[in-house]
């Protein structure tokens, strides 16, 4: 029980992401790229590019966003969240995806939508239903970028491999979400549900829209259209570091940056998603070190989106940074209705000081 305290406690999980993040620094600075030519990269760097990446980036999210509320709309009967309401959520999850490790910002959106939800039945487990439902749409479009290119982009031996795993473990996935989506009744659940079978039941209502052909096409239109504006954002981040390469390529940049943050080790993976698109950059005459500053580049402009948005309605949503860290990891997220339990949570998971 104590070892089981120890690992829960914010102290030492921003004890072990730290250790982790010297880690790779120190590898990043003896055997990373020549640092000097990586800053002589930026100082070529035309900003009106980059301010096109970042007004691309900046409407993907907001077509995203869309998409996710076209689900919301079909797992729980009406009266449903307004736009601004699920956009304002959304920015929070991006935001938390940003900044901590791991995937939290999903759970992150769903937190922040429940606490506006205080009379609404079920509302966590329907929400992360709906959640799951959000990203197998993103599986459409991401099968079809990996397919173009497979056939137009010069692709290294290793990447071929991720990109076959990456499509058949989303077709599975997609599979089995799909048969275990139901639509909701529009009426109460049954009380006489235990809690098991309650929570599997509201989980699948939010995957209903799967079952929904109009809304399922709306919310694919709308994921299609976010992640074409994210390849734009990419070529466009291309052409501020002086890479004039065809769309193909930054087709395979941004379907290798996405392999390489499925699973966050500590936040944005730094230094690997910048290899991780330097590397295949190389085969299109690209130095490692030009790529690398690339990567830097491209992750900073996607996080200035993620992080300024979600700052933004972080603050109209009354939340801090410390509330943010305990809600997507409460099992009691469904609870906390308004800011002084959620601020009481966090100080509860905050040791106290001993008087020395």
């Amino acid at each position: 029980m104590k070892l089981r305290a120890a690992t829960r406690s914010p102290w030492v999980r921003l004890a072990a992401v730290a250790t982790l993040a010297g880690v790779v620094a120190v590898l990043l600075w003896k055997r990373g790229p020549d640092w000097g030519l990586v800053a002589d990269a930026f100082t070529v760097v035309r900003w009106e590019w980059v301010v096109a990446a970042i007004g691309l980036n900046l409407l993907s999210v907001v077509v995203r966003a869309f998409a996710w509320r076209t689900v919301i709309n079909q797992a729980m009967p009406p009266p449903h969240p307004d736009a601004r309401l699920v956009f304002s959520a959304f920015s929070v999850g991006l935001f938390a995806n940003a900044v901590l490790p791991g995937r939290v910002g999903e759970l992150a959106r769903v937190a922040v939508l429940t606490r506006k939800l205080p009379s609404r039945e079920g509302a966590w487990a329907t929400l992360v239903g709906s959640v799951a439902a959000h990203r197998v749409f993103d599986l459409v479009p991401v099968l079809l970028l990996v397919v173009w290119v497979l056939l137009t982009a010069r692709i290294p031996h290793w990447a071929i491999t991720s990109l076959e795993a990456l499509a058949a473990i989303g077709v599975t996935l997609a599979a089995v979400l799909f048969f275990s989506a139901s639509r909701h009744p529009g009426q109460r659940i049954d009380q006489g549900l235990g809690p098991v079978r309650r929570v599997i039941l509201l989980t699948r209502y939010g995957l209903g829209v799967m079952r929904a052909p109009v809304a399922a096409g709306i919310a694919l239109l709308f994921q299609c259209l976010g992640w074409l504006l994210q390849l734009l954002a990419v070529w466009a981040t291309m052409r501020a570091f002086d890479i004039r390469l065809e769309l193909a390529a930054a087709g395979l940049v941004l379907v290798l940056m996405n392999i390489a943050t499925i699973l966050p080790l500590w936040p944005g993976n730094v230094g690997l998603l910048q290899a991780a698109i330097a590397l295949p950059l190389v085969h299109y005459g690209v130095s490692y070190p030009r790529g690398f500053a690339f990567g830097l580049g491209l992750q900073a402009i996607e996080a200035s989106v993620g992080i300024g948005v979600g700052l933004i309605f972080l603050a109209r949503e009354g939340l801090s940074f410390a509330m943010l860290r305990v809600m997507p990891e409460a099992t009691q997220a469904e609870l906390p209705q308004d800011e002084p339990r959620a601020e009481e949570a966090a100080r509860d998971r905050t040791p106290e000081r001993v008087p020395g």
